[in-house]
């Protein structure tokens, strides 16, 4: 079951616990997220067309436009995703 759905009446993640499983997804360890690390996290969170989110949370986030969210910019990330209400369930 996805930890997040539309209709879910779970406990809403707050901006440190959803800071704490996108940087569980930096794979190679570089402490950036690349595009692809992005995707698998919104795929775990179960949303829909977690390619083309990642994408765009990617433009948003992406201040210096080298492809990948760093920790100064984990801050555009954490407001862009905290307005889809991930939960707990």
């Amino acid at each position: 079951m996805p930890v997040w759905s539309p209709r879910s009446t779970g406990y809403p993640l707050s901006e440190e616990q959803l800071k704490g499983l996108l940087k569980r997804y930096d794979t190679n360890g570089d402490g950036r997220l690349s595009k692809n690390e992005v995707k698998a996290a919104f795929r775990s969170l179960g949303l829909h067309f977690s390619g083309w989110r990642a994408g765009q949370a990617l433009r948003h986030s992406d201040t210096n436009g080298d492809g990948y969210i760093s920790e100064d910019e984990m801050k555009e990330l954490l407001k862009y995703c905290m307005k889809w209400g991930f939960t707990i369930n």
